[in-house]
């Protein structure tokens, strides 16, 4: 009896399920104690703070980005003059130019792949140029790479064989070639050399590392070599003035390196390269803002203007300019609007320093260019609207006429006048000329000259008989 009845009760006892401990009241209160960190030591509490505030930290952070949305990072704070990451920076600075130094073809390297590209194209019999299929070009790239080295393979890519013009056999000229490596090789060298310069490596020259950029480039220009020693500095405040006038439009004192580099200012400087003199006429050289004679025509002129010999001009001096042939309102809205207020003076007694001066004759010079032409505006729009009206034009050209009339021409109708520079603009709103519409109309720079030199009404006014007397002479 008593066997049977102990069966019985075990049987009972192996078909009862066991509870999961999660359910267990001791398991859930030891799990809430460990929790909470009330049962762990110091340093186990302090891991699990600092735990719970950066992840406090994060979650804000995310929840500003998201409001707010991705703001990049427009400002950081250089590194201090001597400091570690000050050295470390110009150390790799100048490991990385060093670097690119080396990649670049050098004058021997330059000429071994002429030699190469001349004995391995083959004479159009039309044309007699001398061209190259791709097959020649990869085989001239095979051989120049022997000849030269890895370092100007870049140059031998498909991208770049199908940058230039092919003929019906899908050849392209050698020389477009050549130009295109000289080129490139030439604007990489000069990129260096800038680099070296930027003393704060922002990307940036300010006017003295310009001018010592130019004054390194000086030995190396055949037309500026015999360059007077103590002209040196003012040929390159002339000389880099020009880079900033159109490479610095809102005149920050520093202009951007890519912008050099791709500006015309550059090219017109290495024209200075050509060795020959008979090779560049006076008329060129004139022209040429960066030549010698250029530099000391301009040097003249100011000292020629400055009769008080200060170093600075005032608006009566000023007048003088051009034979005296532009208007006053003109000369007054220059100092207005381009003269540094407290440079020479206080009050109405400023005067124009040497690079203002400088800005000016660009302006005048290069009167159709975008640069030139916005520096005019600014003097042109006399009430600061950012347009002209015809009370403008009238009040504008009224000097142009008086000056017209003293010189014995015949007389002008000031309206007929203003509807003619009207009918040249064709400007998008009727009543008034902006800046974008001088710029459309190609003729802004025409525009401009009628309203603040008499000369300049002159030529357009005689602009037939000009061109008449500019054919004559080819013609014979």
């Amino acid at each position: 009896m008593y066997s049977g009845s102990s069966d019985g009760e075990g049987h009972e006892t192996q078909q009862r399920k066991i509870p999961p401990a999660s359910s267990m009241l001791w398991v859930r209160n030891l799990r809430r104690f460990i929790g909470s960190g009330t049962g762990l030591g110091s340093e186990a509490l302090m891991e699990l703070e600092t735990k719970r505030i950066l992840l406090d930290i994060f979650k804000e952070k995310q929840q500003k980005n998201a409001e707010s949305g991705t703001i990049p990072s427009f400002y950081r704070k250089k590194p201090e003059e001597g400091s570690i990451s000050h050295r470390v920076q110009r150390l790799a600075k100048y490991r990385f130019l060093k670097k690119q130094s080396e990649i670049l073809l050098n004058a021997d390297d330059l000429d071994a792949m002429w030699v190469c590209l001349r004995e391995n194209c083959v004479i159009d019999d039309s044309t007699g140029a001398e061209k190259m299929n791709y097959e020649d070009f990869c085989h001239i790239a095979s051989v120049c790479a022997e000849q030269i080295g890895p370092k100007c393979r870049r140059f031998f890519s498909p991208s770049n064989f199908m940058k230039f013009e092919k003929d019906e056999s899908g050849r392209i000229a050698i020389l477009p070639f050549y130009l295109y490596v000289m080129r490139t090789v030439s604007l990489t060298q000069a990129r260096i050399d800038m680099s070296e310069l930027d003393e704060d490596s922002d990307g940036f020259l300010q006017s003295h590392e310009m001018e010592a950029y130019i004054k390194g480039l000086i030995p190396n220009l055949a037309q500026l070599r015999d360059m007077p020693d103590g002209f040196i500095p003012m040929y390159c405040r002339i000389a880099s003035r020009k880079f900033f006038f159109f490479c610095d439009p809102h005149r920050r004192g520093k202009a951007c390196i890519k912008k050099v580099l791709l500006s015309n200012c550059l090219q017109e400087l290495m024209e200075l390269h050509q060795e020959s003199e008979e090779e560049v006429t006076d008329t060129e050289q004139a022209e040429n803002w960066f030549s010698l004679t250029s530099a000391q025509r301009i040097c003249d002129m100011f000292l020629a203007l400055d009769k008080d010999m200060n170093g600075t001009l005032s608006k009566q001096e000023l007048r003088e300019y051009a034979d005296g042939t532009l208007t006053e309102i003109f000369i007054e809205r220059a100092f207005d609007e381009h003269v540094r207020r407290g440079k020479g003076g206080v009050g109405n007694t400023r005067e124009m320093d040497f690079e203002c001066f400088l800005d000016f004759v660009l302006a005048l010079e290069n009167k159709d260019t975008p640069e030139g032409l916005t520096y005019l505006f600014r003097c042109l729009d006399l009430n600061g609207r950012k347009y002209l009206t015809t009370a403008d034009i009238h009040t504008l050209f009224r000097d142009v006429h008086q000056k017209w009339i003293e010189g014995g021409n015949y007389e002008l109708c000031i309206e007929d006048v203003r509807d003619e520079i009207w009918d040249m603009v064709k400007p998008e709103d009727p009543l008034q000329i902006t800046l974008a519409d001088l710029l459309k109309c190609k003729q802004g720079g025409t525009v401009a000259s009628m309203l603040i030199d008499v000369r300049g009404f002159w030529a357009h006014d005689n602009r037939e008989n000009l061109l008449q007397e500019e054919e004559e002479p080819e013609e014979e």
